[in-house]
Parts: C-alpha cells; structure tokens; sequence
C-alpha cells in the first residue's frame, strides 16, 4: 500500500513539474505567434559592458518618456501603452499605473526622473544568443552604431495581452546573426 501511495505522490509530482515549463513555453510561443510585432530602435550600447554572458544588453529611444507626472517613483510599476511613429518604429504613447483596457502595452518599472523626462526599464533588454558569436557580435553592434549609419538598428518586440517577447535584433536589415556572419566573410 505504502509502494503505490509513494507511485502516485511520484506521478502527480512529476506531471507538476512538466507542466509548469511546458506552460511557460507555450504562454511565450502564444505570444510570439499571436502578437503585435513592434521595431524598438536601439541606441548605442556602453562599449565597456554590452555583454554579460550569453546575452547583448539593449537600450532602446524609447526608453525616455516626456511626462509631466511628478509624483513617479523609482522601481514602480505602470503600463507602457505604444503604437507605431509615421516611420514605423515603435514610440511609447503613454505611461500609465493601470492596466490599458485596449491596445498595445506591457508591464515595465519606472527609473529615474529628471525634470520632465521618465526613463523606463523594459522588460525585454536582453538578447540572448549563441556564446561563441557573443564577442564578435559585441564588436560588429559597436561600429554599426559609431558610425551614425542612415539605418537605424532595432529590437524585433511581439506584444500581446501585457506580455512581450523579443523576437530578434536587426542590424543594416538583417538578423544580427546573419549580419556578424557576413562581416567575418
């Protein structure tokens, strides 16, 4: 009795287990799929510290919103509500404490303000990829973004319902990926 008391604690622990990452895939793949794809141009990176690990850390323009709410925390939570610029990059429309009953948003926390400019923390700052093309990669971003090219690099960003997932980097029209590749051509 005690064996198949034991068999069962075993199964019904092993299901929870699966189904927690399983849940957490399907909820990201949802959302890659399913929703809004946004252009977030990127600014450049600090040249001392863009990579930790197998990630590139991003900054974005619009990162820096115009508000004339005082009365913004640091570390607080609020609602970033965004649609596209007349060039088709994505600009934050507003910043509010609730949840937007419609459009497009996602949960990010506030930092710092100065005057009247709110900086944001996005959720989706880090691009993960490949650890062995991470150094060059670092390298490449760096002099695409020193020397003021005419295209701007980007942060391919789907939203849906709140939840965002970055999709890819592009730099000069091309996956970051396929761009470091070919400058080692």
């Amino acid at each position: 009795m005690k064996t198949k008391n034991m068999f069962i604690v075993f199964v019904v622990v092993a299901v929870v287990q699966a189904f927690v990452p399983l849940k957490m895939i399907y909820d990201t793949e949802k959302i890659n799929d399913e929703g809004t794809v946004y252009k977030f141009k990127t600014e450049p990176i600090d040249p001392n510290d863009p990579f930790r690990g197998k990630y590139i850390t991003l900054r974005f323009e619009a990162e820096n919103f115009k508000t004339t709410d005082s009365l913004m925390d640091m570390r607080q939570d609020v609602y970033v509500s965004v649609e596209n610029d007349s060039e088709g990059y994505a600009r934050v429309k507003e910043v509010l404490r609730e949840e937007p009953e419609e459009g497009d948003y996602f949960k990010a926390k506030t930092g710092y303000l100065v005057s009247d400019e709110l900086h944001l923390d996005f959720p989706f700052d880090r691009f993960y990829m490949e650890e062995s093309k991470a150094p060059q990669a670092e390298v490449t971003y760096r002099k695409y973004s020193a020397a003021g090219n005419p295209k701007p690099a980007y942060a391919l960003v789907a939203i849906k319902d709140g939840e965002t997932y970055l999709k890819d980097v592009i730099v000069d029209d091309k996956p970051i990926r396929e761009y470091v590749m070919e400058q080692q051509e």
